[in-house]
């Protein structure tokens, strides 16, 4: 988190919060009012200051005031990062721009969504990565699938079956398994809307 930002909520404690002003899509893009971001200076800075609460709410730290998050669906956009030497190990990164070291777990929703826990948090891959993802999908001992079989364990996942389907990832052959797109935030322990609390009525 910025300095910056640091020194306004300790200067502001009691700042409300917002709702319903700030989204992330599924591509890792900031709305604000359903207008993207544009501004890459803007969107870097409430990627440093993006955090989330006890009750999974995430929100952008905008100096001392609190601005939720609305989601799309997941609180983190997975990308890898390219590399045109074909033996390079694979390398992926949050929409925020920080390293996975680690992948907790992989899944795979009924609409073909890949989805990642890392030591950051629950997220999508970026479904314009998917196809640079396929080479590191393998059996679990580690073998290379070909295009069929691949396709084939992905639509049994799809259809939530189990299947020999494993990410390589760091040296690890972590195993793929079907989620339902509609209990991943349960899973996950993150709130897609935010909303403001309701305040009881006032006495009379």
């Amino acid at each position: 988190m910025d300095d910056i930002v640091k020194q306004g909520m300790a200067k502001w404690p009691n700042v409300p919060s917002v709702y319903g002003w700030l989204a992330l899509d599924r591509r890792g893009h900031w709305l604000i009012k359903g207008e993207r971001i544009s501004n890459p200076i803007v969107a870097d800075f409430i990627g440093r200051n993006y955090e989330h609460d006890e009750q999974g709410r995430w929100f952008f730290q905008n100096g001392p005031q609190r601005v939720f998050v609305e989601l799309e669906y997941t609180p983190y956009v997975y990308r890898i990062v390219w590399n045109a030497d074909p033996h390079a190990p694979l390398r992926i990164e949050t929409h925020t721009g920080s390293t996975v070291h680690g992948i907790d777990s992989a899944w795979l929703d009924e609409t073909g969504v890949l989805l990642l826990a890392t030591e950051h948090g629950a997220g999508l891959l970026d479904d314009r990565n998917l196809e640079l993802l396929l080479p590191w999908l393998t059996d679990q001992a580690g073998n290379a699938l070909d295009e069929e079989t691949l396709a084939a364990r992905m639509e049994t996942l799809q259809a939530a079956n189990n299947a020999d389907l494993h990410l390589n990832h760091a040296g690890r052959h972590v195993p793929l398994r079907a989620i339902a797109s509609t209990a991943v935030a349960a899973k996950f322990g993150f709130v897609p809307m935010p909303a403001a609390p309701v305040c009881p009525p006032a006495a009379a």
